[in-house]
Parts: C-alpha cells; structure tokens; sequence
C-alpha cells in the first residue's frame, strides 16, 4: 500500500499575491497616499485568514528598518493561508473592490496536504549541539542517552528554535559560561530579553541558573516561552513578562546574567536600561546584530565594557560584556 493512501484531504490552502512595491509607491504618490502592506493583511484576516507571511518574491538582501518600520523588499509576496472551504475567488474579489490590489496583480491558490506540511519541518528540524553539553532536540526525535543537557523543542510563531546563526550564538556561550570553574550557580535570576521561544532562558535552567525572568513585547512568544518551559519541566522557573511589566516590577533587578538577541537599533536605544540590569561581576549577552552593526553597539555598551567578546557566525555578531565586580 502506498503512503499516499495515508494522507487526509487537504485541510489548508493558501493565497499568494505578488506585489511590486516601487510600483505601489509611484501609484500612491501620485494618489497622494501612503503605500501599506497592513491594510491587505488587515482585509485577509478579517475574511478568514490565519496566518499572513511576508515573503521576498526576487532573492532580494533584507536589511534591519527603522524602528517602526515595516521590512518589504521592491516585490513581495503575501501569502495567506486558509481553511480549505474557504472561497478565495470571493476573497481576491473583495481586495480588488477595496483598491487594495489591481485586476493585473498576479493570484495564486493551492491546497496543502495537512502531513506533507508537518513532513517538511520535521524532516528540516534535527537534533542540534551547541557547545559541549547542549543538545536542542524536537519531539519528534529520542535523545541519545549520551546527551548532557537536551532542550526539547518545536518550530513555532514565536523566534527561536537554535537554528539561526544568532541563537546558535548565545547557546555556544551559555554552554561555555556554564562549564566555566569560574561561573557559581547563582539564586539571583537570569533575564532573557526579548526571549522569544523562550529556549535561551530553558537553556540558562538546564544548564544551572534557578530562575528566568522572560521578557517580550509578543503575546504569542510569552505564550510559546511558557509552553516551551512545561515541556522541559521547568516552568515553575520561567516568569514571563511583556517589557513595560518587567521595568515596572523588576526595573532595579540585577542580575548575574542578561541574555538580549533582538536587533541592533533596539539594543543601543535600550543600552542604560539593559546595563542597569547586570550584577556586579555579571555578564550581558547581545545578539541579533550584523557585524557592520557591532562597533555601533559595542560603543552604546562602553560604560559596561570597553572591550567585549566578540563571536561571529555567518554575517552575525554576538558580544559578551562583563561587568566589573
């Protein structure tokens, strides 16, 4: 019998449309009006959507916006994707009677077979090491025994499952801050900013640390932090805070370990913040920075340290600065 006598009928299906934004612009500028991807994603969520992505259309480089900007490439894809009783010829009707795209822009539709899906990230999620002890394993996978110290973990909305160069970088460190002689266990919390899956401050627990205090702006990563923590049995450990909750109840914290991997404009605007945070003789941990973005933030961090620890992996940089004692 065949694996394809397996698969359920398709319960998904996607619509892609495919924008080319210098063009939008002309059009907008000459209509007197500001050129927005939001209100085409506004319109597929209010008619059934449940995901909207973003996708480059034409390999374009991708470089960090400004704050409050929203990143597009000159042509973009938006995909949406849909229950499969859902009638897109009625949903692609509707963005053209609203002017929210032309009769020529280019629609198209498919189904997707519900294992065909979870296969795909299954078979491109393995097991992955970092450092000397640290394993990430997904669900799917049993753990060698050998393993010392093994995340579990599944890809989901929120950042963070160890196989961006950045998050690989912080696991790499965290693993060699933990087998230093140097580093005691401390009762004084980790803080995880910008945590994402959650899966730097699960790694802070496993590997020593006795308490996380997890930040993000994302409802949905403070859920996934929180989901991500019962997994690995630690969640009595991981409180979770959005950033305005956090300064309010912990802004006077100091902790002997702040883990940061978001982007570089947010980490120099945060610098006095983020520094207030580390203990005497603690260390703070940047990432999501690209090296012609290093030396910017390293000198918002010069009062910390002047001269921190740099990793680099592909086109990402990580810094370790430490804390006088």
């Amino acid at each position: 019998m065949s694996d394809q006598t397996h698969l359920t009928p398709p319960q998904w299906q996607t619509l892609s449309l495919s924008v080319a934004i210098e063009q939008s612009e002309q059009m907008a500028e000459a209509a007197d009006q500001t050129v927005s991807i939001e209100p085409i994603e506004t319109a597929l969520f209010e008619q059934g959507a449940v995901s909207v992505t973003l996708v480059d259309a034409e390999d374009h480089p991708l470089h960090e916006p400004d704050p409050g900007a929203l990143p597009l490439w000159p042509t973009v894809v938006i995909e949406a994707l849909f229950p499969i009783d859902q009638d897109l010829d009625d949903v692609t009707r509707t963005l053209i009677e609203r002017g929210l795209i032309g009769t020529t822009t280019p629609v198209h539709s498919k189904a997707i077979e519900e294992r065909v899906w979870t296969r795909a990230w299954m078979d491109q999620f393995k097991p992955m090491s970092f450092g000397k002890r640290l394993w990430i394993c997904p669900t799917h996978v049993e753990p060698d025994p050998d393993w010392p110290v093994v995340i579990r973990i599944d890809p989901g909305l929120a950042f963070g499952s160890g196989t961006h160069p950045t998050t690989a970088l912080c696991l790499s460190w965290l693993d060699q801050w933990a087998s230093s002689p140097a580093h005691l266990p401390s009762n004084d919390p980790v803080i995880d900013f910008g945590c994402g899956s959650g899966i730097l401050g699960i790694a802070a627990i496993l590997l020593g640390a006795k308490q996380v205090l997890a930040v993000d702006h994302d409802p949905q990563a403070l859920t996934a932090t929180q989901d991500n923590a019962r997994m690995n049995g630690c969640d009595d450990a991981v409180s979770v805070f959005d950033p305005a909750s956090f300064f309010e109840q912990h802004g006077q914290t100091q902790s002997p370990l702040v883990l940061a991997n978001i982007l570089a404009q947010p980490l120099i605007e945060l610098a006095p913040k983020l520094m207030g945070l580390v203990a005497p003789g603690g260390h703070l941990i940047l990432s999501g920075i690209l090296i012609e973005q290093a030396e910017a933030v390293k000198s918002a961090y010069r009062d910390l340290d002047p001269g921190p620890m740099m990793e680099t992996k592909e086109d990402w940089v990580c810094l370790a600065f430490a804390q006088k004692a």
